[in-house]
This record gives C-alpha cells, structure tokens and sequence, in this order.
C-alpha cells in the first residue's frame, strides 16, 4: 500500500516546482485539439450541408433577372430569407461578400494538430503494430506524411486531366484509388490508425479542394468583376466540380474519425473492405438527401441498399483479426520495457488482471461486449506495459476506469498504478 503522503506527493503539480505531469498535460492537449476540430468541423460540414441542399433546392421562376441561376425562399430564426444564386457572377462587385473558407481550413489544421499529438507523439502505441509491419516511428511517420500527400497530388492531376472532363468518371477513379489506400494503409499501420489515415487522406483532398481550387476560383471572379471584365464561366464550374466530391466524402469521413472508438470495424481481419463499403454508404445517403433537396422523385432504394451494406460491414466484423502474442511480447521498446522492470509491476499485473482484463481481452468475459474497448487488450505483460499511460489516466489518475467501478477497484490499487508508473517514468 502507498502511503497518502507518497500518493499525493505525486500529484498533477509537483508541490514546489509546479510541474505539470506531462501525460495528464499531453491527454489536455489532445482534448483541447479535438474538441477544436470537432467545433470546426461542424462549422465546416453544416454550411458545406446548407449550400449543397440550397444550390440543389434553387427554383426558377420566369420573371428572373438575367444571370439569376435560380433563388430560394427560406425561413428560419422569425425571419424569412430569400437567396438569389448568379451562375457566373452579377453584374457588379457587391459591397459586401461573405466568404465560406476559414471552416475548411481550422477544420484540416485543427485535425492535422490531433493526428500530431495523438499518433506522431504516441507513434510506438497508436501508430506502429509491429504484428502489421515492423517499422520504426520515424519511418511510420514519414509513410502517413508522404500518403496524404500523394493522396492530394494525384486527385488534383487527375482532375484537371483530360480524364477528368467526365466527372462519373473521375469519381469511379477516386473511389478505386480510397479502396487501394483502404487496403495499403492495414498493411502497413495499426487497424486504428489505418481508419484515421484513410479519413484524413480524404480530409486533406477536401480541405485542398477548397484551398487551392474552389477559393482561387472564387477570388479570379472576384477580381474579374472589380476590374470590370466579364468573369470566365469556367471558374464557377472547377469549384462545383470540387464542391460535389466534398459532398460525397463528408459522410464517410466522419465515420472514420469516430471508428477509434469501434474496433469492431478497425480491429478486424476485413477492416479495409468495411472502410471501403463505408465510401459506398456516404454515396448512397447523400444521393438520397441530394435528391430530395432537388425536388426530384425520391430514390427509396438508397435505404434497403445503405441497410444491406451496413448488415454485410457488421458480418465481416465477426471475422476476428488475431495476433501472436509471443511476438507482441518480444515488440516491447525501450521505454516500454522499464515498466515491466519496475519494482512493483508484479502487484499491477495482478490489479490489472483482476479489474480490466475481463473486458480488455482478446475474447471479452463480461457479458455484452464482444470486443476489447478501443481495441485495447490487457492480458499480457507487453500489452499492459504499451498502455501504461492509458491505465495510469483511466484507472489511476481518475476511476473512468472500470466503469461504475464495476469491479470494484480499490484505492489502494489506484495508488499503486499511479506508484508504478511514476517509477518507472523516473527511472528512465
């Protein structure tokens, strides 16, 4: 047992430097970035959602002036609105312009700044499996920078191709080269990280898009119209070719960037022919929503398509993806093998055994979970030695974990995980 003295000696602030633990520190900045990019990326989808269903829902009376696309009436907040949508542009600069572009832009640097913390700092646990490829951090890191770029290089060559005049065409390109990245990106990062690669590979197109197509566009009509020239109408038609992919990959992204908390879809044997049938859903439930917004007959047989997709992505999940675990024991670094040597690592096996290892498990033992959490199994000595962090915050530092202290975790077992792992980390 740790003495209350000892225990709160080690405190979130060392007493009289006024030191801040850095895993609690490191775990506030993730949470801090991706409460960010969750605000900015609802900022981003919702008015990406809006002008999509407006540009779609905009009617056409005859007694339009000329250039008017079409105009919509609206209601909303005690007010009514009504928009008016020039195809090419209007007949003068107005004196006052909304632009719709900082959204994509903290939404993409927000969620590069989460991918830094959380994947490039914590490279050794959630970017690197050896049991997938035995790289190292550094070379894993300079894999996931060069993809993404790759990833926007190659779309933006292809769109402005000859190819890619037929827009069915090049969208049946994109989804075949996602589907190769889905595949390429299991093969050589960890399930969870594969899913986060593949959602911000398709992010960074889309951010892209409307940094270096659909804003540049926008700002040569801009110009076109101060100076008095007429406004080429092939700008407008660049950045609605781009605003349309954006429409198709939103849904899927987000699915990928909450897959972290669902191994049932990262941490299995199929897990990049779910990332691609995801591609396909995204594609389905905005046809549907797009058609309705545009008036059209509404096309039902997006429904029992998207549900029999779902039902297929839920039984390749059964499939496990298994592992051997006498190589992960021997894929521990350096710094992951000081918490084995500690002193009292002996007494937290036996607490993490006891209390989390019914869940976190291979083959789960509680009742109503059919996988570990976020993965995250805890049976070996190697495994509880690579999330030594994460139990140190879940289970030490606060009781998040087990939850509802179902298996009744004492404090004095608490102690002694917060004990262990402060050792360890001083002995390095």
């Amino acid at each position: 047992m740790v003495s209350k003295q000892d225990y709160f000696g080690q405190s979130i602030f060392f007493h009289r430097g006024l030191i801040m633990d850095p895993a609690i520190f490191m775990d506030w900045m993730s949470f801090a970035a991706r409460w960010l990019h969750v605000v900015t990326g609802i900022a981003w989808i919702g008015s990406s959602f809006y002008f999509i269903a407006l540009d779609l829902g905009l009617r056409k009376p005859a007694d339009l002036p000329d250039g008017v696309h079409g105009e919509e009436w609206q209601v909303h907040g005690g007010g009514f609105y009504h928009v008016r949508k020039f195809m090419v542009a209007p007949p003068e600069m107005p004196e006052h312009l909304i632009w719709f572009k900082w959204e994509a832009y903290s939404s993409w640097l927000s969620g590069f700044v989460l991918m830094v913390i959380v994947y490039y700092i914590g490279a050794d646990l959630f970017l690197v499996d050896p049991e997938v490829l035995d790289i190292s951090t550094t070379t894993a890191i300079a894999i996931s920078l060069g993809s993404i770029a790759f990833g926007w290089i190659a779309y933006d060559l292809i769109c402005k191709s000859k190819f890619g005049e037929d827009n069915t065409r090049l969208m049946l390109f994109l989804y075949v080269l996602l589907v190769v990245m889905a595949w390429g990106y299991t093969q050589v990062f960890s399930g969870r990280a594969a899913f986060l690669h593949l959602g911000a590979f398709t992010a960074t197109i889309m951010s892209a898009n409307v940094f270096f197509a659909i804003i540049p566009n926008q700002r040569i009509v801009v110009a076109d119209l101060k100076a008095g020239r007429v406004p080429d109408p092939k700008h407008g038609a660049i950045g609605k070719q781009r605003s349309v992919h954006n429409n198709y990959l939103t849904l899927p992204v987000i699915f990928l960037m909450l897959s972290n908390h669902y191994p049932l879809a990262f941490a299995t044997e199929y897990n990049w022919i779910i990332a691609s049938l995801v591609f396909l859903m995204g594609v389905t439930i905005r046809h549907y929503f797009n058609s309705m917004h545009a008036g059209k007959k509404h096309p039902v047989w997006t429904w029992p398509t998207t549900i029999a997709i779902f039902i297929v992505i839920m039984w390749l999940s059964t499939v496990p993806k298994f592992f051997d675990e006498d190589a992960e024991s021997s894929s521990l670094a350096p710094h992951q093998e000081r918490f084995v040597a500690a002193a009292n690592f002996d007494g937290v096996r036996d607490v993490v055994l006891g209390r989390c290892a019914m869940c976190h498990a291979q083959e789960p033992g509680w009742e109503g979970i059919v996988a570990a959490p976020k993965g995250v199994a805890l049976e070996t000595d190697a495994q509880i030695a690579k999330h030594a962090r994460q139990i140190y915050l879940q289970a030490g530092r606060t009781k998040a974990m087990p939850p509802a202290n179902v298996s009744f975790m004492e404090e004095g077992e608490r102690e002694l995980i917060v004990t262990w792992y402060n050792t360890a980390r001083a002995g390095n």
